[in-house]
C-alpha cells in the first residue's frame, strides 16, 4: 500500500504565514505611546458629530472641578418638553459648587445697619480723606490710611477712634476744616478671599462714613486709649516726640454698598441702635 504524503510547509513560509495572521488582526488599530485601542466608523462619527462649537464645552466638563456640567443648546431645546421616564423621578440639578461660583444675595433693608456697624467694628484701618490745606493743592482731596478702631473688641460703640500726629498732613487738613470721609472695606475680613472676590467688586461690601474731626476730650482719653491700644497694641511704643494725641469722627452720614448699584444711605438712629452683624 503506496501514497503519497503531504509536504510539511517550510521556515520561511510557516514563518510568513504568522505574520500575515498577526497583521490581519491588527487591521483597525492606531498606536498611540505605545497604547493601542480599536477605531471603528461609529467612533470616528460620534467624534465628528460632538466638535460643534456649542458641544465642547460639555468635553471640557470635569466633575471634580469649578466647572459646572454643560449641554449643547439643542439638547434642552427638543427634550424639554419631554416628561421623564415613567416610573423615574427627574434628576435634580447638581448643585454649584462652592468658592468662586457661591455669591451671597444682596440682604433686606433691615439688616444694612448692622452690617455697616460690623464693618466699623471689624476693620483695623481705613482710608482717611480730607480737604488740602497744602499749598500745592489746595482744597482737593487728599487721603491716607490710618488704624482705626471703635471700641475694645468687646465694646463696639460705632464712632471711629484715631491716634495720629501733628506732624501728619491729615491733621494739618484737618485743623483747617475738620470736614472729612473714611472708608472702610470689607476686604479686611475673610469674605472676600474666602470667595474670591476682588476688593473692588461691589459684593464686597464698603462702608462710607462723613462728619467732622474733633479731638478727643480729657474726659474719654482712657476709653480712647483701650480702644487704640487694645487693637494695636505697637502704639504704646511709638516715639513720644510726635506728640500723639487721639482724634475721633463725629459722624453725620452712613453710606453702605454691598451688591451691584447705589450706596444705602443709613440714618444715624438705625446705624447707632444697630447690634454688628456679620455681612
Amino acid at each position: 500500500m503506496s501514497g503519497r504524503r503531504g509536504r510539511q510547509p517550510g521556515p520561511r513560509l510557516s514563518w510568513l504565514l504568522c505574520c500575515s495572521a498577526l497583521l490581519s488582526r491588527a487591521a483597525g488599530y492606531v498606536l498611540v505611546s505605545s497604547m493601542s485601542w480599536a477605531v471603528t466608523n461609529e467612533v470616528d462619527e460620534e467624534l465628528d458629530s460632538a466638535s460643534t462649537e456649542e458641544a465642547l464645552p460639555a468635553l471640557l466638563e470635569d466633575s471634580g472641578s469649578i466647572w459646572q456640567r454643560s449641554f449643547p443648546a439643542s439638547a434642552h431645546e427638543e427634550d424639554a418638553h419631554l416628561p421623564p421616564p415613567e416610573g423615574t423621578a427627574r434628576a435634580r440639578p447638581s448643585p454649584a459648587p462652592p468658592g468662586m461660583f457661591s455669591y451671597r444675595r444682596e440682604g433686606g433693608a433691615r439688616l444694612r445697619p448692622g452690617t455697616a456697624r460690623f464693618l466699623a467694628h471689624a476693620s483695623d484701618w481705613g482710608c482717611l480723606a480730607t480737604v488740602s490745606a497744602h499749598e500745592k493743592i489746595p482744597g482737593l482731596p487728599f487721603g491716607n490710611c490710618l488704624p482705626v478702631s471703635d471700641g475694645p473688641f468687646n465694646n463696639s460703640t460705632g464712632v471711629p477712634f484715631f491716634y495720629v500726629t501733628p506732624k501728619d498732613l491729615l491733621v494739618a487738613d484737618l485743623m483747617k476744616n475738620p470736614t472729612a470721609s473714611l472708608l472702610l472695606p470689607e476686604s479686611e475680613g475673610d469674605f472676600c478671599r474666602k470667595n474670591i472676590v476682588d476688593p473692588e467688586d461691589p459684593r464686597c461690601a464698603r462702608l462710607t462714613l462723613t462728619g467732622q474731626m474733633v479731638a478727643v476730650s480729657p474726659e474719654e482719653v482712657e476709653f480712647a486709649k483701650q480702644a487704640m491700644f487694645s487693637r494695636h497694641p505697637v502704639m504704646r511704643k511709638w516715639p513720644r516726640q510726635y506728640e500723639w494725641f487721639f482724634m475721633k469722627m463725629k459722624i453725620d452720614h452712613i453710606w453702605l454698598q454691598k451688591w451691584y448699584g447705589g450706596v444705602a444711605d443709613i440714618s444715624r438712629e438705625e446705624y447707632f441702635k444697630a447690634v454688628p452683624r456679620k455681612a
